[in-house]
């Protein structure tokens, strides 16, 4: 079974967020990445030809065989977001609050993360569907998404906006569930490769096989579980954007990744374990 676009997301722990300057470029960069280890790519509608772009790379592997997941970014109208599920992306994003993309995702049972920068903006945000996007993120630090995380302790939390690579530990030590990265990523593949392999955990059998085939006689990291309300618009079908997820409220991703109906409260994704936020 496919991963569901936040488990991808929060077992890499870096989401690189492209801003091209055509189509072309994002569809090189977005290879390039694959190929070194990242999975999970956000392309934004600031490139122009933008949903071309996301048609060509959508069905792109990583360095391990697996599928891309490939999601859009800056949407904020009905119209991008219609074309960006058309276009076959996987999840969407929005860099503050934007209804009209909430009714598209509602509609289509499509994964929407969207964004805000106050506590109030955060917390409806997770209410709808369990994550929020922080941005601009460099604005408050890593301090304010501890404080964030002490309120809304089941959130998924991707801080986004001013944030290099060197510093993508102190905002997952603050409780962030990944940290979205605009620029900064080194230019060599080698070095690109690297920071994935240090950052990412498992989050399906196929990822575990693959970094226990990289990396033998390493303690394996522990993997990532979801806990979150059987929400139609976070995992229920239809699955237009093709991630996998399955109606119901168990929905397993492989036998140590679980999404699990949340004990009470809204729905709430959580990262859990020493290296992925939360508990195993």
């Amino acid at each position: 079974m496919s991963c569901h676009p936040y488990a991808v997301i929060a077992a890499q722990r870096l989401l690189p967020v492209l801003r091209s300057p055509d189509a072309e470029e994002a569809v090189r960069r977005t290879a390039a990445l694959l190929a070194a280890g990242c999975r999970a790519v956000e392309l934004t509608t600031s490139t122009p030809g933008w949903a071309d772009a996301v048609r060509r790379v959508v069905p792109l592997r990583d360095a391990h065989g697996r599928t891309a997941v490939v999601g859009v970014g800056t949407v904020t109208t009905t119209t991008q977001a219609e074309a960006a599920l058309d276009a076959g992306a996987a999840f969407l994003i929005s860099p503050y609050p934007a209804p009209e993309v909430r009714e598209v995702a509602r509609r289509r049972a499509a994964v929407f993360i969207e964004g805000g920068f106050t506590p109030g903006e955060i917390a409806a945000a997770v209410r709808s569907a369990g994550a929020a996007k922080v941005f601009p993120a460099h604005v408050g630090g890593p301090e304010f998404v501890r404080s964030l995380k002490a309120v809304l302790p089941r959130a998924l939390i991707i801080p986004t906006g001013g944030i290099r690579p060197g510093e993508v530990r102190a905002w997952l030590a603050a409780g962030a569930g990944a940290v979205g990265i605009g620029s900064g990523l080194p230019a060599d593949p080698r070095e690109v490769a690297d920071v994935f392999r240090e950052l990412a955990v498992p989050c399906c059998p196929g990822c575990q096989a693959a970094d226990s085939a990289a990396a033998v006689g390493t303690a394996a990291p522990r993997p990532v579980r979801f806990e979150a309300a059987p929400d139609p618009g976070l995992l229920g079908a239809p699955d237009p954007a093709g991630t996998g997820a399955t109606a119901g409220p168990d929905v397993a991703v492989g036998p140590d990744v679980t999404v699990v109906p949340a004990a009470s409260g809204p729905a709430a994704p959580v990262v859990n374990g020493p290296t992925a936020r939360g508990r195993t």
